[in-house]
Formats: C-alpha cells, structure tokens, sequence
C-alpha cells in the first residue's frame, strides 16, 4: 500500500459539493413461469350444482365457500387493505439492503450539495431525485469520519440512478475512501465513459496500486491528458506513479520522476507538502537517511495545516542518522 494512499481527491464535476449509481435493485419483471400456460382443470369448468349457485370468480371452485379467515391466513380480500411491516418481511436481499441505504437524518435535505451537482439531478422525477441528492448530501457529510458508511449513501443513491454521471462519481469517491478499490475503479471507470472527465485519473492510478497492478498505474500515469492538469492534480498523479515504481522496487526511477516535480515551489499549498513528504518517504526507503531528514524539515517547514507527520519522521530520523 502507498505511504499516504489518500490523494487528495478530484472534486465532483469540479467542485467538492458532496460525492455526487451499478448495480441496480435485483428482481424487476419476475420470471415467466416455466411450462406455459397451466394445465387445463380435468373435468371442464365447474357448474356450481354442489351449491346450488352458480360458481365464484369464474368458475374457480365448484366447492363449498369457506368464510374461516384463519384458514385463509387471516388476509384482507382487498388489495391495499394490508401491509405487512418491514419486520414482518423477512431478512432483505443485499440488493434490497443496498438499495435502502443508511438512515437519513432528517435534517439533511439535499439543498447542501453544490448547485453543479444538484442541476446534474434534475432530469429525474422530483421525488427519486430528492432521495438521491440527501444520499449523496449525507455521504459528502461523512466521507471523512466515516467512509464506510458514506459509501453505503452512494451505494442508495446510485441503486436509484446508474446512469448519472455524477452518482457513479460519488460512489467510485466513497468506495476509494473506504478502501474498496476494485469498485471504486469500476464506477469511476463508468462515470469517465458518461462525462468524458479525466480528473479521476490520479484516484483510478492510485487504485491499480492498490491491487497490486503498478503497470496500469503508470500506464495511466502517461495519458496525453495528464500535460494539461492543473498543478495539484499533475502532483497527485506525479506521487502515485513514483508511488508505482517503488511498488515495483525501482527507487532510483521513483526518485527521478519526483526530482522532475516542481517540489521547490515557494508556495504552502497541500500540493507542494505531498511532493515534498513523498520525496523524503523516498529517499529513505532508498537507504539515503541524510538527504531524506532534510526533505522531511522541509516538508514540516511548509506544513502549517499538518497534514503530514513529517515533524515525527524528522525527530526519529534524527536518532538514525546520529547514531550512525
């Protein structure tokens, strides 16, 4: 695994306003049954003479009524009349139970998604898209203290709609966040084929790594459309094709492609601290401790929102090199 798996993610069609569904609930037309039509009832239609009266239903039963409800299981003969509880319903399918989703608290209303994603709502009827919008409300709210359940959100909302681009980015978001990468890649893969959008190409990168596919990595490292990233989004794809090549156990190849990086940048930005860190974490899996505790205190130098241990590193480092 990366030493810091967690690149900083693209946001959602540009903006960072919730993750923004594919398996969709199982079942839909139940199956026709087998063998056709049933077979005829031996005998012609009933005449009813048992009774005296004509038969019920078109001939259903040629017998007695029978007006013992318990016999019939105690149901209502009109439709609508009854509904059993949920508890009463028996264990739920994983596809049913996906298709719930977690509770919503009912203070999340879905007005709190960014307007870029909500508008991407509106081709659904206004009830499925409000559900979506607070299940993907309540997962931006959640994606960093508790991803798990924030991909189960994106999981609700993409049951409802798959074929929205920016329900299948939320849950290709969620699912990296909470360490599910093979799905992550696969709604990823699925909402870059809707929108066209390249900026989930660093977290599709860094998925491969983690299953243990470094080649696709840097595969996707080199896509012509890497040139025209933005600076952060270049450096997060720069960290994770080092990343790969150390993966590899080619430290020497990872360390030139960070040294190509802009990782002397005067700026503070995230950006620069990741380069910076991910450089020092490289050269000290490369056996150069010296040159690795000067790029962690220059990492912590510029580090003002803590993002990094680069402080902790330096101190232990420290010790290392004064012993030897």
């Amino acid at each position: 695994m990366p030493e810091n798996r967690r690149p900083s993610r693209p946001a959602q069609g540009g903006q960072r306003g919730g993750p923004k569904g594919s398996a969709q609930r199982s079942g839909g037309k139940p199956p026709a049954r087998s063998g056709g039509k049933p077979p005829a009832r031996s005998g012609g239609k009933p005449t009813g003479q048992s009774t005296g009266k004509p038969a019920r239903d078109g001939g259903r039963s040629s017998g007695p009524r029978r007006n013992d409800r318990s016999e019939r299981g105690d149901r209502p003969t009109r439709s609508g009349d009854w509904k059993r509880s949920r508890d009463d319903q028996g264990p739920r399918t994983k596809d049913q139970q996906e298709y719930d989703g977690p509770d919503l608290p009912e203070n999340i209303t879905g007005a709190e998604l960014d307007r870029s994603v909500s508008s991407q709502l509106k081709g659904l009827p206004e009830k499925l898209a409000s559900r979506v919008a607070r299940h993907l409300a309540a997962a931006g709210l959640l994606i960093d203290e508790d991803p798990e359940t924030a991909y189960r959100h994106t999981l609700a909302a993409r049951a409802r709609a798959p074929r929205l681009a920016v329900v299948r980015e939320a849950a290709g978001e969620a699912a990296y966040a909470s360490g599910h990468y093979a799905e992550a890649l696969a709604d990823l893969r699925a909402a870059k084929r809707m929108n066209g959008a390249t900026a989930y190409l660093p977290i599709m990168a860094d998925c491969h790594r983690a299953l243990g596919q470094p080649e696709q990595a840097i595969k996707l490292a080199h896509s012509p459309s890497v040139a025209n990233f933005e600076a952060p989004a270049k450096a997060e794809m720069t960290i994770v094709e080092a990343g790969a090549r150390r993966d590899m156990g080619q430290f020497d190849a990872a360390l030139r492609i960070l040294e190509q990086s802009p990782l002397n940048n005067k700026g503070r930005e995230a950006w620069v601290v990741r380069l910076r860190y991910a450089y020092a974490d490289t050269l000290q899996d490369a056996g150069r401790d010296k040159d690795a505790l000067t790029w962690f205190h220059r990492t912590y130098a510029i580090d003002s929102e803590e993002i990094t241990d680069a402080a902790a590193r330096a101190e232990v480092l420290e010790k290392t090199v004064e012993r030897d």
